[in-house]
């Protein structure tokens, strides 16, 4: 299916693609597309606080949570899984169009805006070429510079990774495994 403008998009033969950040996967399947990693369910994203020093006192006085949980609603959800740098803004244009189809017109405009808020909070970024797989894009891998507790037993996030995503760390040609999951 053709999409109009899509090929006219500063975003045109681009790869988005998500950063190193914890994130898993919690309710029931939606519609989606059936691809390798992605499975339409909602996306939390886990992020560890930063604090100066007297925040980080404020913050033991009065027991503020040490990382903050986001959820993404059902459109970034699957922007999410499918931007996982090897594809492109085009391919993920169309996917996104066969699954929501009028909730998602202007689909060209809605995927860039959701692309550029998330690159506004740090959590996604656009390759020129096609991922070469530098860090674990999986979700459930706390990044290297984070440090997050383990999940609580009532949580029901799925952190285990689905067929064809990357849950290794490939550093000059060497695999190594991912990071701490948690």
């Amino acid at each position: 299916m053709d999409i109009v403008d899509v090929s006219k998009h500063a975003y045109a033969g681009t790869y988005p693609c998500r950063v190193p950040v914890w994130w898993g996967r919690y309710g029931e399947a939606g519609p989606h597309p059936d691809l390798d990693g992605v499975s339409g369910r909602r996306i939390v994203l886990r992020i560890e606080k930063r604090f100066n020093r007297f925040e980080r006192i404020l913050a033991r006085l009065f027991r503020a949570p040490r990382e903050v949980r986001r959820p993404l609603d059902p459109k970034n959800s699957m922007l999410w899984e499918l931007a996982n740098g090897m594809r492109t803004f085009e391919e993920i244009c169309i996917q996104m169009n066969e699954v929501f189809q009028e909730d998602m017109a202007p689909v060209v405009d809605r995927t860039a805006s959701g692309i550029d808020a998330l690159k506004r909070r740090n959590l996604m970024t656009v390759l020129s070429t096609e991922f070469s797989k530098k860090w674990s894009t999986g979700p459930g891998v706390v990044p290297e510079h984070q440090t997050l507790a383990p999940l609580g037993e009532g949580m029901k996030i799925d952190a285990d990774p689905l067929d064809g995503e990357q849950n290794v760390r490939e550093v000059e040609g060497a695999t190594q495994p991912a990071a701490q999951h948690n």
